[in-house]
């Protein structure tokens, strides 16, 4: 093992999902090294989701180009660089820095087989992945689930108006978004989820999804409150962590709500639990999540991704779920 770090450095780019599933990481490196310094570098335009993290020390943000950051990095001096992205740029740093490093097991080639052939291959939960990769550190799991904290404005936003207007009653969240379309259940779904449930609904989404979540709420106008292209990320989250319970497609707001330890019913469209990125809750006392997906689909999983439509024109692995 290593001598014990006096600086690290984390690297994951992006996105809101997998930055909120690296946050076991950093509090379980401040459990073993308390004294060190806990550095991360992410895209600007998403250091909003970790910056109000209590364990990590402080944020570099991507933002004028690689080589700047590179400069930017090694004037830090770490001593040991965790990759949790693993890809060219993280690559080009951990050379550029040349200190000792280790990166994540994205098991491209697994994934691989699971889209061409269909083939059911166990992938480790992607935590897991980023948890081993520390492991030249020492580092264990805590069984504590993963966390998200969010800044005095969006608390302040759900105690002072949300509350303010809509009290304590209980509600549930529809998470309508994703950043492909393959990924997003259609409307005619959500309508029918919504048309079964007997308690008010709080739909959010980015400022692409607020056609969707207006059609939801002028279906059921007494029920719904439309939230889509209005909230930041850090509201949307402050919203979920008072909700009763989450449905969402496979995005962000799905490890989001894992965090805050909720219910959640989860839509699966292309992708698939298999590839190691579903909900992750803490060992005790987890939250219940539901997975619906259409199975025995010769054509799922098409993508680790996703698609702008579905490659062979039906779009089956979401019109054929049932839902509620």
């Amino acid at each position: 093992m290593l001598p014990p770090p006096k600086k690290i450095l984390v690297i994951r780019f992006s996105s809101i999902g997998d930055l909120v599933l690296t946050s076991p990481v950093y509090r379980c490196l401040k459990a073993k090294y308390p004294n060190a310094e806990v550095h991360l570098t992410v895209k600007k335009k998403l250091s909003s989701v970790l910056q109000h993290n209590p364990y990590i020390d402080k944020i570099i943000p991507l933002e004028n180009g690689l080589l700047a950051l590179a400069s930017k990095l090694r004037s830090e001096r770490y001593d040991y660089v965790i990759d949790l992205h693993n890809n060219l740029r993280s690559a080009f740093l951990k050379v550029y820095l040349g200190v000792p490093s280790s990166s994540v097991k994205k098991m491209h080639w697994d994934k691989w087989r699971m889209v061409k052939w269909k083939k059911q291959i166990k992938v480790p939960h992607i935590v897991d992945r980023y948890l081993e990769t520390g492991q030249e550190l020492g580092l264990a799991y805590d069984g504590l689930g993963l966390d998200h904290f969010t800044d005095l404005e969006a608390q302040n936003w759900l105690q002072h108006e949300f509350l303010k207007h809509y009290n304590d009653n209980p509600f549930v969240v529809f998470s309508i978004g994703g950043q492909f379309a393959t990924k997003r259940l259609p409307m005619d779904k959500w309508k029918q989820i919504a048309a079964k449930l007997d308690l008010p609904i709080h739909v959010i989404g980015g400022k692409e999804d607020m056609e969707m979540g207006q059609e939801i709420q002028q279906a059921f106008p007494e029920q719904v409150i439309n939230w889509t292209g209005k909230l930041t990320i850090n509201q949307s989250a402050e919203l979920i962590k008072v909700a009763s319970k989450v449905f969402t497609n496979d995005t962000g707001m799905m490890h989001i709500a894992a965090a805050y330890n909720k219910d959640i019913d989860v839509f699966w469209g292309n992708t698939v639990p298999g590839f190691g990125m579903y909900p992750f809750y803490p060992d005790t006392a987890p939250a219940n999540a539901v997975n619906f997906e259409v199975l025995g689909l010769s054509c799922r999983p098409c993508s680790k991704i996703g698609f702008k439509s579905c490659p062979k024109g039906h779009f089956n692995c979401m019109k054929l779920q049932e839902v509620g």
